[in-house]
């Protein structure tokens, strides 16, 4: 029994006037409980009870021991309770990192919407664009794409990120739209460096059958806002996630081809340090999160 646990059951002890009494209410055995008091005594060099056939009672210094013990364990509740209180509410800091795009154009209004319905939370939002970890960090939650590697990390499924292959209609009318995956060797790509094999694009068809074809353009960037600029201004097809070009398409700025062919997607998972014990404000997020990312949320995107 560590030393606060001890000062706990002499406080009982005393209010009770007995040890059979104090370890039935604690849920300890009688044995262990006058043990645990006469070790306490041993190490104060002091008697605290009195000890008869009627029961127990302080001594003199056990009374003004017994004070401090009573205020210390009152201290202990009350930041239990505190404790307690703050698992089970939306409330406080929460650390959020996320990558960069998906952060600005998906996760910021996301946030600001939570943030109105919970406005005891307080919000700390990190983007970069690689995996971070999350005890250094001191992250609460990380929403990330693609597969995930960590196991000793509590996860949970958000969604899916499909991405769409496309051009603008200006580029399109001088090229021509590709018909399969393997006219994209006659076509100016704009490839992206992170994801989507770089260089070979992977493609698979309404029956099931893949297609990898590689590819080649002017330009090749870790950034898709730059690649959505570059689609936009007729330099050539990207593929690019669904919710960064939506409004492009939207729009009619960019137009999507091959559309019976599909690109790799990927999952959207929120993880945080440890499946046990998760925050109120952790699994609170997290649960508003998978339903604002269900279905078609890119169709959302403005």
């Amino acid at each position: 029994m560590d030393r606060i646990q001890a000062l706990q059951l002499f406080v009982r002890v005393v209010d009770l006037g007995s040890f059979s009494k104090a370890a039935a209410d604690l849920g300890i055995g009688q044995p262990s409980a006058t043990k645990t008091v006469a070790l306490l005594e041993k190490q104060l060099g002091s008697r605290l009870l009195h000890r008869s056939t009627r029961g127990v009672t302080p001594t003199e210094i056990g009374a003004l021991y017994y004070d401090k013990c009573k205020l210390i364990a009152h201290h202990v509740e009350e930041a239990q309770s505190v404790a307690t209180l703050l698992q089970s509410q939306v409330q406080g800091g929460l650390r959020i990192s996320t990558s960069v795009a998906f952060g600005r154009r998906v996760l910021v209004p996301l946030v600001m919407r939570f943030m109105h319905m919970h406005p005891k939370l307080h919000i700390e939002l990190n983007f970069e664009d690689r995996v971070v970890s999350l005890v250094e960090q001191g992250i609460d939650v990380a929403v990330r794409m693609g597969p995930l590697v960590d196991s000793t990390l509590g996860a949970r499924y958000l969604g899916v990120n499909p991405w769409v292959l496309a051009g603008s209609s200006p580029y399109l009318e001088a090229r021509g739209a590709p018909a399969q995956p393997t006219d994209l060797s006659q076509h100016d790509a704009l490839v992206y460096s992170t994801v989507q094999g770089d260089a070979r694009w992977h493609f698979t068809g309404l029956h099931g059958d893949t297609v990898t074809v590689p590819v080649r353009g002017p330009l090749r960037s870790n950034n898709l806002s730059a690649l959505l600029m570059a689609a936009r201004n007729g330099m050539g097809l990207a593929a690019l996630p669904r919710y960064v070009a939506q409004e492009s398409l939207n729009t009619g700025a960019l137009r999507a081809v091959l559309t019976d062919w599909s690109l790799p997607s990927q999952e959207i998972h929120a993880v945080y340090p440890s499946p046990l014990l998760v925050p109120a404000k952790v699994s609170g997020f997290v649960t508003w999160l998978q339903v604002q990312l269900g279905n078609t949320w890119w169709e959302d995107q403005q």
